[in-house]
């Protein structure tokens, strides 16, 4: 049998600019399914790429099992490509980022990706109810009161008032990823009150996103969800400023203000 002869092309490869697709990162549980379709729904129309890396997590959501999370997060961040710019890296879990605290989140991120944006939900979500000028929040999240109380508290800590808070009581963030939209519905309205200027829906597992226009338009109130500011600060940090997706929320119309030049945590 002739071997076969393998010679160069005459034509030399030309490469696009490699800084034109603006690329995202995403650092989600190992066991999250909801946050990468949120993502891609939300962020379709905006050309931007978005690349996923996972980092192991434990059930049930536990303060402790949260925390734990910590130690994990650079490994994790460090197989997001390794040598290609990312305009800004989300890590998707709004409890954790609480109990870890975000300035070690943040640290433990960049110390992979120096230099690159990191966005945490409860970050995203105070510099989005900022822009929609609410100070007095109702909080929903899917867990249980142990891992909600530290949620409320963080809020209350960075100066917003806090009408209300409500839990659905579940303990695995799988089971989380699963709640009805009606559910989610239902309970929004009955977390609102009277002097709330904003609805606060906590979790990246929870499908919130799909809902928001319809709590939006039952309450007359905006809605932030943790998924849905995680994206517009990510866009905002990201050069995508002008971005505005249609039917997720009061939130994509504004810009971002007053973030950190290296992190919106």
């Amino acid at each position: 049998m002739t071997q076969p002869t393998v010679t160069l092309c005459k034509q030399a490869a030309r490469f696009r600019d490699r800084d034109a697709t603006p690329r995202l990162g995403l650092i989600v549980l190992a066991s999250d399914l909801t946050t990468e379709p949120d993502f891609a729904t939300m962020l379709a129309p905006s050309g931007a790429v978005i690349h996923v890396t996972r980092v192991r997590n434990a059930n049930p959501v536990t303060p402790a099992n949260l925390r734990a999370m910590a130690g994990r997060l650079t490994e994790a961040a460090a197989l997001l490509i390794e040598g290609v710019p990312l305009r800004a890296i989300y890590y998707s879990c709004t409890s954790a980022s609480v109990l870890i605290g975000e300035a070690e989140v943040v640290a433990n991120i960049q110390a992979a990706r120096p230099g690159t944006p990191v966005v945490t939900p409860s970050g995203a979500a105070r510099h989005a109810l900022a822009a929609l000028g609410a100070g007095r929040v109702a909080i929903l999240t899917p867990y249980t009161v142990e891992t909600t109380e530290p949620m409320a508290h963080h809020f209350a800590a960075n100066g917003f008032e806090v009408t209300a808070c409500q839990c659905l009581g579940i303990e695995d963030d799988r089971d989380m990823a699963h709640v009805t939209g009606e559910t989610i519905v239902d309970a929004a309205r009955a977390v609102d009150t009277p002097e709330t200027e904003a609805i606060f829906i906590s979790c990246t597992a929870l499908p919130a996103v799909g809902v928001i226009a319809a709590i939006e338009e039952a309450t007359g109130k905006p809605v932030v969800t943790s998924n849905q500011a995680g994206a517009w600060a990510m866009t905002r940090l990201g050069g995508l400023s002008g971005f505005r997706p249609a039917g997720f929320g009061r939130l994509f119309d504004l810009p971002m203000v007053g973030a950190g030049a290296g992190a919106a945590a």
